[in-house]
């Protein structure tokens, strides 16, 4: 937590740091600092909050506000793996979930991986979607809250996913998201052929979603957010004007602008400048 003794060591202790301010009790803060070395003031901040569980983004106060907000869902906006948990319809679970782990790591290409897992379904009926949306699926605590707030502030949310519009629909329609991009799973009479439409929406896709919608709403790159937690997001990651690793993998955790390894997604609302009393919460 972010007691008084604490900020006041920060403000103090690290040089540059011109003063704090509260963004939410003991939750958020900012710690202003003069214009200088973003990497190195972040290692700072690591080194004096080392062993604490709090999150760290640095950036530049000006352009922080943003009004495009782009996500991925599986293991970010939700807690699971929606084809793992398909799979374990059919007693595969185990082996379908260490081919995503690879995939999501960066290990084997997303495409082909999408497609073998894909395949290892076939004969399932989609009637268990509603059953797995309703039992198996969590919502990632301040989902909602994040994009409610943004949208009334006037930003535009997108759900972009390497998963299946049979999950992102109502997902996204859960969560309150304008728009959603995924798969199509391919079906005779509702049931499952083991194929996926193609092309496949994976890492390019998404990159293309968050250019195409930016360039619709005329906006300039720093207005930008992406999160995500897999390899397949790195390419939007990279390109949004804060892109954020959520408890994600490790190599796209040292590759995002920005991690979030404790927090809850209200944390992209603090870092935003937006304080608790703004937040919708409904």
């Amino acid at each position: 937590m972010l007691d008084n003794g604490l900020l006041k060591r920060l403000e103090t202790g690290l040089p540059g740091i011109s003063h704090c301010r509260r963004l939410d009790g003991e939750i958020a803060a900012d710690l202003f600092a003069e214009a200088g070395d973003a990497g190195k003031l972040e290692a700072a901040l690591r080194e004096a909050l080392a062993g604490a569980a709090i999150d760290i983004i640095v950036q530049p106060a000006a352009t922080r506000r943003k009004a495009l907000f782009l996500a991925d869902m599986d293991s970010t906006l939700i807690g699971q793996e929606c084809i793992d948990e398909l799979a374990a319809y059919v007693g595969l679970k185990d082996k379908v979930s260490g081919i995503t782990e690879r995939a999501m790591r960066g290990e084997i290409a997303f495409e082909p991986a999408l497609r073998e897992r894909v395949a290892l379904l076939k004969g399932v009926s989609l009637s268990v979607v509603d059953e797995i949306i309703g039992q198996r699926i969590t919502l990632t605590p301040g989902g909602r809250e994040l994009v409610m707030t943004m949208r009334g502030q006037g930003a535009h949310t997108a759900l972009v996913s390497g998963g299946f519009t049979v999950f992102t629909g109502p997902i996204s329609a859960t969560i309150g998201f304008e728009e959603h991009r995924s798969n199509i799973l391919l079906a005779d009479d509702g049931i499952l052929r083991g194929e996926v439409a193609e092309p496949i929406l994976g890492k390019q896709a998404k990159l293309d979603a968050l250019c195409e919608l930016r360039a619709r709403f005329g906006l300039r790159p720093e207005q930008t957010l992406a999160v995500g937690d897999g390899a397949n997001d790195l390419a939007m990651l990279g390109e949004a004007g804060l892109g954020v690793a959520f408890r994600a993998k490790p190599a796209v955790a040292a590759a995002a602008h920005a991690r979030l390894d404790h927090a809850d997604l209200t944390a992209l609302l603090y870092a935003q400048g937006y304080t608790g009393e703004e937040i919708v919460r409904d």
